[in-house]
């Protein structure tokens, strides 16, 4: 479920297909994302989950995957 919003964000901040993202797509160098692209995407994740990332956490971010795992992670605090 995570996984699904999150592609749903990233198509919507990127203009990518959303069949191109998997848990091992890179924001960077496989979407093309910049760091305001990026940021965009958390700021995203924030208000679709209700959560809050820390910005220590949000630097580490690079893969689909990692993003995931931090939603499940911040959801379960």
């Amino acid at each position: 479920m995570e996984l699904e919003k999150l592609k749903a964000l990233i198509v919507d901040v990127l203009n990518v297909d959303a069949d191109e993202i998997t848990e091992d797509t890179t924001f960077i160098d496989d979407l093309g994302a910049d760091s305001l692209d990026v940021f965009q995407i958390i700021m995203g994740i924030e208000e679709e989950f209700k959560i809050q990332i820390p910005q220590e956490k949000v630097e580490k971010i690079s893969t689909v995957g990692e993003a995931v795992a931090l939603i499940k992670e911040a959801k379960n605090d």
